[in-house]
């Protein structure tokens, strides 16, 4: 189980480009795709998030293409 979530959906621009960023970051992270199971847009739903792509880092949810808050919750994840 990977501690990066990414939910995103089929024709996301800003989904491919935080899954790309990721990628040349070598950050692991496991992709749920809305469009593909249901679940993950109930689980979205349940975190009263209502945009893509969200980030989950720990405890952190980053809404959107956010590099700098991207980078802080990925820093306190390998401290």
């Amino acid at each position: 189980m990977s501690n990066v979530i990414v939910y995103s959906s089929t024709n996301c621009p800003y989904c491919q480009q935080l899954k790309k960023y990721l990628t040349e970051q070598n950050v692991t992270f496991e992709e749920r795709n809305i469009d593909l199971n249901d679940q993950y847009g109930q689980e979205l739903h349940d975190m009263g998030m209502m945009s893509l792509p969200v980030t989950v880092i720990g405890e952190h949810k980053i809404l959107g293409m956010n590099v700098t808050k991207l980078k802080k919750a990925l820093a306190e994840l390998s401290a």
